[in-house]
């Protein structure tokens, strides 16, 4: 029997209020109690418009819920899990997971004495275009990802890659399933202290090859993926909320003479291309992760991103900050 489910939102900015609003939408799944923020009268503000309450203290708002969201600041991720597990509390944790690889390893431990769920929020995991096509995805070989945003003073705090590239590096590895078997990186802080602009290649064990591009002091903003792998070709515009499908076959028998067909040589077989655009339904990413998150509790299943997934993309994340840091460009900004 499906349980509503009760919420407290640790975090009361920008993000907290928008999950805030897609929490109380799901009323289904979830009753949200209140939240709870170091900014004592920005909560009371977003309590009183939502008619909620505003604690005073998180160990409080713990004792009155099933579930906590987590939206703070990243550097506060790892305390606030660590008190909801230890009282035995499901999580949802914004990304990226923890600010460091061992505080992330620390919460694999804790989550598996608690026996609680835990869901991390890649939103683009549920993004309606990636979903739409991921089924499709099978052994990619080479994946190009660039992700561009116009300047926000909000999310300086971290670099480029723990603030937009985490987003394709778990995009990446839930394609890829494979380990990663080399990195390289460059990057170049422009406005902020660190980088603001990088480019990362991912090698995988298996053979395949990933070349992100991310940077936060673009003119325009842009977020595509495109996949290849052995006769196919996706695309991917999580921005646009569009994805295309291109697909080759041998055809049997004389091809349709209205096909267009590619003539290897060589002796090969011709080939015929298929374009497909799949239909993108509207969705509210942010509100289905959290759904799928209420499911999955309810359910007994894995979240869609567990902590381990998590984890993985924090750990490439870094990986690929170590690099910057030995970089002599990046050094000498």
């Amino acid at each position: 029997m499906k349980k509503i489910l009760t919420v407290g939102i640790a975090g009361a900015g920008h993000l907290g209020k928008i999950h805030l609003k897609c929490l109380k939408e799901l009323n289904a799944y979830y009753q949200v109690k209140g939240v709870f923020d170091i900014d004592s009268e920005t909560a009371k503000k977003v309590a009183e418009a939502h008619n909620i309450k505003s604690y005073s203290s998180l160990e409080e708002m713990l004792d009155d819920v099933d579930v906590l969201d987590i939206v703070t600041p990243t550097l506060s991720h790892f305390e606030c899990a660590t008190a909801a597990m230890r009282r035995y509390k499901h999580i949802f944790i914004e990304k990226p997971v923890t600010q460091t690889v061992k505080e992330a390893r620390k919460l694999l431990t804790l989550q598996e004495e608690a026996g609680v769920q835990v869901q991390v929020g890649h939103v683009e995991r549920f993004n309606p275009a990636f979903t739409s096509v991921k089924d499709k995805i099978e052994m990619p070989g080479f994946i190009e990802s660039h992700r561009l945003a116009e300047f926000n003073p909000r999310g300086t705090d971290v670099s480029v890659v723990l603030d937009l590239m985490i987003h394709d590096i778990d995009i990446i590895l839930s394609s890829v399933k494979s380990e990663v078997k080399k990195i390289n990186a460059s990057g170049v802080a422009v406005i902020s202290d660190t980088p603001d602009i990088c480019n990362a290649r991912i090698e995988f064990t298996n053979g395949c090859t990933a070349n992100l591009t991310a940077s936060r002091i673009s003119l325009k903003n842009m977020r595509k993926t495109r996949i290849f792998q052995r006769d196919a070709y996706i695309a991917v515009d999580f921005l646009e909320r569009k994805a295309e499908v291109v697909t080759m076959s041998t055809p049997k028998g004389e091809p349709d003479p209205l096909a267009i067909v590619i003539k290897p040589g060589n002796g090969k077989k011709s080939k015929t291309i298929h374009f497909d655009q799949p239909e993108i339904k509207p969705v509210n990413a942010i509100k289905e992760e959290l759904k799928t998150f209420a499911e999955a509790i309810n359910q007994g299943t894995d979240p869609v991103v567990t902590l381990e997934d998590g984890m993985k993309a924090l750990e490439v994340a870094h990986q690929i900050l170590n690099k910057l840091e030995v970089s002599p460009h990046f050094l000498n900004n």
